[in-house]
């Protein structure tokens, strides 16, 4: 079969297309790529989400690496696209590798590549990895060599990879006032990867955080797919009601897009987060910066250019483009309509759990409940 990358890496059926023998070819395809590009040595970052034999299929990835000579980190654990994506910058690397099929259903699985700049690749570097694994696969030309002796040699090195992570995150927003504002929060990892991440951010002084869905199940269990979209949280939404929370805050199955639930256990649209967001950064912290926003994401980004006076640019459809064109622009967000925002001092790329935080410091720091968030954008863009 070709292998073709889509809006953000290749997606196939586990055991159908999804095979051991295609994920080790688009391995051999990175690597080709990573020697060509002369980034061999930087090294790779490999990661995987909490799907069925991710961890597996992360292994022949890393052991294809390492066969060609490259000097790969291997996550120890399941870990979000964006943690893994900040990894690749963290260890300076030349890129970053991730099987996550992001919030596809439960029989899929995927390969996403991230450069050195960790964002999602653009048109350009994905045309070099196809034209690379189309080689490999119909020579059927894979080196690899076992990860054990990967270690010995110090070609391999395992990585915790939530570290350096938490550490930055933390430092973009005022924890210690999030800590100490008392909000009650449920949030839905969705069984995904980003289990664990916004409670230990949070842990500590008067908040009080319960999760739900945390613990891994790669068959997602009363979702049609792990995205945080209406009809998948339905749970988050009882919770938020049974708990009297102040906000519910979900994440995707591998944690680069976010969904919000009001305090009335009211989904909260992703077009309608994104302006949030924006406003957050414009109004509530006073910063400046052009907004990136795709071609089906909210026109309220077109209001808040005028209102703050910054310019927006529009994309089309997929984060490689929005990406690219906030790198290129210095921007202070990109979005989309699917529930991915990336942010300026971070990475090219979406998170989930930085959109979180955001939105919580947002709360905290205008005293407005999430609904009432909502009803002040509309007092400053008008009725959309």
């Amino acid at each position: 079969m070709t292998i073709k990358f889509g809006t953000d890496g290749w997606r196939g059926i586990i055991a159908q297309d999804f095979t051991f023998d295609n994920v080790r070819y688009c391995a051999q395809g990175v690597s080709r790529y990573l020697l060509e590009q002369g980034l061999a040595q930087r090294g790779l970052v490999v990661g995987y989400d909490t799907r069925f034999a991710s961890e597996d299929f992360a292994m022949a990835v890393a052991e294809v690496a390492v066969g060609n000579g490259v000097s790969t980190y291997l996550c120890q654990q399941p870990a979000p696209t964006p943690v893994l994506s900040y990894n690749v910058l963290h260890h300076k690397a030349g890129g970053g590798a991730m099987v996550t099929a992001s919030h596809n259903p439960a029989r899929w699985n995927g390969f996403k590549y991230k450069p050195e700049y960790a964002g999602s690749a653009s048109p350009e570097v994905v045309a070099a990895l196809e034209q690379h694994i189309g080689v490999v696969s119909a020579e059927n030309s894979v080196k690899s060599t076992s990860w054990a002796k990967a270690l010995e040699q110090g070609v391999g090195k395992f990585i915790h990879p939530a570290s350096p992570y938490l550490s930055h995150v933390a430092r973009m927003v005022d924890m210690q006032a999030i800590k100490d504002a008392g909000l009650r929060v449920v949030v839905d990892p969705m069984y995904g990867t980003g289990i664990g991440y916004l409670p230990s951010l949070l842990r500590g002084g008067s908040i009080d955080v319960q999760e739900i869905h945390g613990e891994r199940n790669p068959i997602f269990p009363g979702m049609s797919q792990p995205e945080p979209v209406a009809h998948n949280l339905v749970d988050l939404s009882k919770a938020v009601l049974e708990q009297n929370a102040d906000v519910g805050l979900a994440l995707d199955a591998d944690a680069d897009r976010f969904g919000l639930v009001d305090e009335k256990g009211n989904f909260i649209t992703p077009l309608q987060v994104f302006a949030l967001l924006a406003l957050y950064l414009l109004e509530t912290k006073g910063e400046r910066g052009a907004l990136v926003k795709s071609l089906t994401a909210t026109s309220m980004v077109f209001r808040l250019g005028e209102l703050f006076d910054v310019p927006v640019h529009e994309t089309p459809v997929g984060f490689k483009y929005v990406g690219s064109t906030m790198m290129g622009e210095n921007a202070l967000i990109g979005g989309e309509e699917s529930g991915g925002f990336g942010f300026r001092g971070h990475i090219p790329e979406r998170d989930g759990v930085l959109s979180g935080l955001f939105l919580l410091d947002m709360i905290v720091q205008t005293g407005k409940k999430p609904s009432e968030l909502v009803e002040y954008l509309y007092s400053r863009v008008g009725p959309h």
